[in-house]
């Protein structure tokens, strides 16, 4: 069981919405703690929002950050010796 204390203001207003929608302030209460619980489990980190976009237009080489130094040499041995 857990207590809560509100602002005699936030009181106020919970116990007129309570008797405008015929509810307990606790229901009321348990409602606004289920929203809450699912915007908060909804909202996605920027990994997540990307993640769909990871990749998609990539050259499909898997080993480029491997082989960089070996394609720079090649690059420039064309240049000095052009085929």
């Amino acid at each position: 069981m857990t207590t809560v204390r509100l602002p005699d203001d936030m009181e106020t207003k919970l116990a007129i919405l309570a008797e405008k929608k015929h509810k307990s302030k606790s229901d009321l209460i348990k409602e606004a703690l289920d929203y809450l619980f699912y915007k908060e489990g909804a909202e996605k980190d920027s990994y997540e929002i990307g993640e769909v976009y990871f990749g998609k237009y990539g050259s499909g080489a898997g080993d480029l950050s491997i082989t960089y130094k070996q394609r720079i040499k090649g690059k420039i041995n064309d240049k000095i010796h052009p085929h």
